[in-house]
């Protein structure tokens, strides 16, 4: 017995030493990365996975973040200071009212009529940790416009103290500023995370659109959609003849793929790179079975009667511009239509 306890003593004592050894071999990010991991898991609280720099309304600057699941938060701290509170945080944990929480800026009697229970129900801090480690308290980003139009809502019903008339003015300036750009694109700008949103976004649009394997070839274009691209040029047409001239290829490119959903016909081409000055499969081959060839299809028949309409390649391009606009993605994460290359 007694062997057994010394040599699980000695046991310990080594696994401590190499605790140790491996601690010094850390870098200082190292040891605070891991330090954070844990205090996360004790908190058990979302952390954020985007903040960058605070957005700007007017002189205004608040701090903000993108967390776990795609949740906008914005300083609750920051959000008292710009209408004109000194309290924030942990603050408005001791105004209870109704079961639900208010922040010290909302927690006068006389503002309680224009809260609505949505509102209400919905603030409550969330408690979150930032990159840098720690813990904060966040406010929902969409609940900011709501905030403001309680003191504008008091304001319009006279019902507001002579004290509360600054917090309205600020309220009123919040508002304003954003009426020009939502409060979720303000975030998603000032912490970075539009781009990798795009990103997602576009992934998801090309993984329906575009396969993962080369498809089996099958005639796809109809003879028609070739005819009518010679009919409005005033070329002669010779249903005979395969060879087309380039030109053809980059009509289809503006008439079909450019069409069909953004980004697609970009990944196409990566797909399928021109090699020794041609491409080795046809485009629609890398077209998805469910929804990138069926769209394509789809695509071609409204296609081929919007051609049969049309008396000149002009008139063709505008039908299909407005019938089928180019639709594209800023870096911004916003749908643009974007005006055809003819």
């Amino acid at each position: 017995m007694g062997k057994d306890i010394l040599k699980y003593m000695q046991e310990e004592s080594i696994q401590s030493q190499g605790g140790i050894a491996r601690a010094k071999s850390l870098t200082k990010d190292e040891r605070k990365a891991i330090a954070s991991k844990a205090a996360a898991a004790r908190w058990n609280i979302p952390k954020a996975t985007h903040e960058d720099r605070p957005i700007k309304i007017g002189d205004l600057e608040i701090p903000c973040a993108v967390l776990e699941g795609e949740i906008r938060v914005i300083s609750e701290r920051a959000v008292t200071k710009a209408l004109g509170g000194k309290r924030g945080g942990a603050h408005w944990l001791r105004m209870k009212e109704g079961g639900a929480n208010l922040p010290v800026y909302l927690s006068a009697n006389n503002l309680k009529p224009f809260i609505s229970n949505d509102l209400m129900m919905a603030l409550s801090p969330l408690i979150y940790q930032p990159k840098t480690g720690g813990k904060a308290n966040g406010l929902r980003a969409e609940l900011l416009p709501k905030i403001c139009n309680v003191f504008l809502k008091a304001r319009d019903a006279d019902a507001l103290h002579f004290k509360q008339i600054p917090l309205a003015l600020q309220a009123d300036i919040l508002i304003r500023g954003l009426a020009e750009v939502g409060i979720i694109a303000l975030v998603d700008e000032a912490t970075g995370f539009q781009q990798d949103r795009q990103k997602a976004a576009l992934a998801e649009i090309l993984e329906k659109f575009v396969a993962k394997e080369i498809r089996a070839w099958a005639t796809t274009f109809p003879l028609e959609f070739y005819e009518h691209i010679y009919r409005l040029n005033g070329w002669p047409f010779d249903p005979l003849k395969t060879k087309r001239p380039s030109v053809i290829g980059h009509y289809t490119n503006n008439l079909v793929y450019r069409r069909l959903a953004p980004g697609v016909l970009k990944e196409l081409q990566a797909k399928n790179p021109v090699i020794e000055g041609r491409r080795k499969h046809k485009n629609f081959q890398w077209l998805t079975g469910d929804i990138g060839h069926p769209k394509l299809l789809a695509h071609l028949e409204g296609l081929k009667i919007i051609m049969r309409e049309s008396n000149s390649w002009d008139e063709l391009n505008a039908k299909a511009e407005r019938h089928y606009p180019i639709i594209e993605t800023t870096d911004l994460g916003f749908e643009i239509e974007v005006k055809p290359r003819k």
